[in-house]
């Protein structure tokens, strides 16, 4: 009897990859210009660079990220202000507009993570390379500064090209355990005179803006896109990203830098990339389901509204919010980018609460955000726009596809892990969540762990939101099917 082939989720990202348009690989030209970069040497550095190098700097990431982007330092100010200072990795310095490693990054648009492979949009000797802000030395950046207010309003400042130095590379899990109190001080930050006080002064700017937004009518949404946790070629479990203060530190953040940028470029008079959500097109249909919840939301598009009845729901049923907030997330629309003209009127951020957003805080991992930079770096020189309008309606509309294909590949592989996974575990009975229940079939969120599949045995009688237990099938890694029947009755919230 032969042995069934062990089954490989490598060769299934890269399936999935070219299954989406995506180039898996770099090309030999690609790599040749990599190749040649001089990792010992800096380049020269912009007009009016300033050397803000000994400020004390520090990122906060994964743990294994190496491709970092950004880093942050704050300073208290007059009136009890918090002044923010943000330096992005300066990519445009080491990738020219004209050269292969451009078109094949325009190309894909993105790094795409799944879990298992990692399809980064520049080579290493770029991305955890030259331009990553690693704390080996000086790095070129472009610094974005801007000042929060007591109440957490946002007073956007200056844009310029800096030499920096990150001081410590610090990790998400870690400084989020330790600010929320959970756990010990990380050693780096106990090491490093005086970025504990830096980190606690950046906390207390990061809470000013998370209650600003809040109150501006944010949008509280919790997914769970539970990624595997890998051992080798092994799928040893799949984990759901917790929220923490940390990461929500970096996100409101680089909502503020993001917003200043624009700021900076509407100043200068400069076309742009916008992050765009519309005001939602199926707004009557959140309105129906609030009421589903006994709750009642306004006729029209209000997020303010919306963001009292979504908190309202978490606090209320945190086991089922991530359902909800997935149904809302359709229901909104996907976010997408935007060409907009010096002086037109932004379509604005829905969910963010945010009238002028922009992406242009990750161009090691975005192209958009490497667009962006290249309109900022013309103004610094005083040279043309590397851009036309009709260039930038054109890329808008390509990068927007792009991430919506990046998001499929993300999504094909975490089932097919999710069913690996499983695999040996056919036969055993799982509680779980009703996620959808319509003609077209009835889905099941286990409870642990956090894998999706479909009842295809006993559903009727199933609505969303029943708690049942279900008993697992059959799996198919290379499709991504996870099979169950129904092992026992709804218990309904």
């Amino acid at each position: 009897m032969k042995r069934r082939k062990p089954v490989d989720l490598a060769e299934i990202a890269h399936r999935a990859m070219e299954k989406y348009g995506f180039e898996p690989r770099f090309p030999p030209r690609v790599l040749a210009e990599a190749n040649a970069v001089d990792p010992t040497r800096l380049p020269r550095g912009r007009p009016g660079t300033r050397d803000l190098a000994g400020l004390l700097w520090s990122s906060i990431d994964n743990w294994d990220s190496m491709d970092l982007d950004q880093i942050e330092y704050c300073e208290r100010g007059p009136g009890d202000e918090i002044h923010v200072w943000v330096a992005i990795a300066d990519v445009d310095l080491f990738v020219d507009e004209r050269s292969a490693t451009d078109r094949y990054a325009s190309h894909n648009g993105f790094s795409v993570y799944t879990g298992v492979v990692t399809y980064p949009m520049l080579p290493d000797r770029f991305s955890k390379g030259v331009s990553s802000l690693l704390p080996e030395g000086d790095r070129m950046a472009v610094v974005i500064e801007y000042r929060v207010l007591p109440d957490g309003e946002v007073r956007p400042g200056d844009c310029y090209p800096a030499r920096v130095r990150n001081r410590a590379k610090l990790v998400y899990e870690e400084v989020g355990a330790w600010l929320e109190g959970q756990g010990e001080i990380p050693a780096t930050v106990r090491d490093t005179p005086g970025l504990e006080e830096q980190l606690r002064l950046q906390e207390e700017a990061m809470r000013r803006l998370r209650r600003r937004r809040r109150e501006q009518g944010a949008l509280v949404l919790n997914t769970i896109e539970a990624e595997p946790l890998m051992e080798g070629e092994i799928v040893k479990d799949l984990v759901v990203q917790r929220e923490s203060a940390a990461r929500c530190l970096i996100e409101e953040f680089m909502v503020a830098a993001n917003g200043a940028m624009v700021a900076f470029l509407e100043r200068a008079g400069s076309p742009m990339l916008q992050r765009v959500v519309r005001v939602p097109k199926y707004w009557d249909r959140i309105v129906a389901t609030a009421g589903l919840y006994g709750e009642t939301l306004p006729q029209d598009p209000d997020a303010k509204a919306l963001a009292g009845f979504l908190a309202r729901r978490k606090a209320a049923d945190p086991d089922r919010f991530p359902d909800l907030s997935l149904t809302v997330i359709k229901l909104l629309g996907p976010g997408e980018y935007m060409a907009l003209e010096p002086g037109a009127e932004p379509d604005g951020h829905f969910s963010l609460a945010v009238t002028d957003y922009t992406h242009a805080t990750a161009p090691n991992r975005r192209y958009v955000d490497l667009v962006n930079q290249r309109m900022v770096a013309s103004i610094f020189g005083g040279e043309p726009l590397p851009y036309s309008s009709d260039e930038l309606v054109a890329l808008a509309a390509w990068l927007s596809g792009c991430e919506k294909r990046a998001k499929k590949v993300e999504r094909y592989v975490r089932k097919a892990a999710a069913a690996l996974l499983l695999g040996r575990r056919i036969g055993e009975t799982f509680e779980g969540l009703v996620t959808g229940a319509s003609p077209k079939g009835t889905w099941v969120r286990l409870i642990s762990p956090p894998a999706e599949g479909r009842v295809v045995s006993g559903e009727k009688g199933l609505a969303v939101g029943d708690r049942v237990r279900v008993r697992l099938l059959s799996t198919d890694p290379y499709r991504g099917y996870i099979d169950f029947e129904r092992a026992g009755g709804p218990g309904r919230s």
